[in-house]
């Protein structure tokens, strides 16, 4: 797939619109804290700790590294998107860092493991519907103020403009949501109900970009942030035609249950207000990575 000549790129952004929740009353008291939170394209770096569940994926392929983001949802699984492992043989390792705030500099919080992927088995690497993966991590994590399940927001690595370098430090941004119908009509189809959609449509300068793929879309309830959508697809980064689109994380409780079997999280829907954007606007994080599978561009979340 050249990415250069359909534009297609895997971005993180943030959506209000569903919403993942652990249930369990043992990860109650800190599932969707961020105990340190005092920006991506247009926004600005995110201090340590600021988004506990945020992890970066390390990823071999064809000889080297790719990268991904993901987020915690509870001690032993990550949740990201499935077009980050396409094309990759079993052999492949997966590396996840938690705790993690920049991607060259000394990280005294993170913690290292290795996972194996499970992708959604109606995952479309063409349309892009059912972009989700679960990774299971080799051994469980202990939660500490850098360390937390999301409840279900979006954080990443990526680039801070389209085509543009890759920022050392977790990035993050506020953006609204948009509605189903200008998702649609921006697209000229193609969005399906398994998706939702985030931007400045017709403004630009905000966004998720290159890097992203597979971060947590997340939104605020109260004092805990849900995660609503997995990063996934859009056309470059920040175009004001374009709003990034997400996985909409609520389609797939019974796939997540089944796959995780035990200590299973829990699912909340919000309703989207109506057919023209919304004008609330959600603090979005981006997990910025270094580099990006070849197939992969820049993915997008929007309601």
């Amino acid at each position: 797939m050249d990415v250069t000549t359909i534009k297609l790129s895997f971005h993180i952004s943030c959506v209000y619109y569903i919403i993942l929740i652990v249930t369990l009353s043992f990860l109650s008291s800190v599932c969707g804290q961020a105990p340190l939170n005092n920006k991506i394209v247009g926004g600005e770096a995110a201090t340590a700790g600021a988004w506990p569940w945020q992890v970066s994926l390390h990823i071999t392929c064809d000889g080297g590294l790719c990268y991904c983001g993901g987020s915690l949802i509870n001690k032993d699984w990550v949740l990201s998107a499935a077009h980050c492992f396409q094309g990759h043989s079993s052999s492949r390792t997966i590396q996840i860092y938690l705790g993690r705030q920049s991607q060259s500099e000394s990280n005294p919080n993170e913690v290292l493991r290795t996972a194996s992927a499970t992708i959604h088995p109606n995952y479309n690497s063409l349309t892009h519907d059912n972009d989700i993966a679960l990774l299971h991590l080799s051994s469980s994590v202990t939660f500490t103020d850098y360390i937390k399940p999301v409840y279900s927001w979006v954080t990443g690595w990526g680039a801070l403009q389209s085509g543009g370098p890759f920022p050392d430090i977790l990035q993050e941004v506020m953006i609204p949501v948009v509605s189903s119908r200008d998702c649609y009509n921006a697209y000229g189809g193609g969005i399906t109900s398994n998706m939702i959609c985030a931007g400045l449509l017709n403004e630009g300068g905000k966004d998720s970009c290159q890097g992203d793929s597979g971060g947590p879309l997340v939104t605020r309830n109260g004092s805990l942030w849900i995660q609503s959508g997995v990063v996934s697809f859009g056309v470059g980064c920040a175009d004001r035609r374009y709003p990034g689109v997400y996985t909409r994380v609520s389609q797939y409780q019974g796939w997540i249950t089944y796959t995780i079997g035990s200590n299973p999280p829990g699912f909340v829907k919000f309703n989207n207000s109506g057919s023209r954007s919304s004008s609330n606007l959600l603090l979005i994080l981006i997990s910025l990575t270094f580099s990006i599978i070849p197939f992969i561009c820049s993915l997008y979340l929007s309601s």
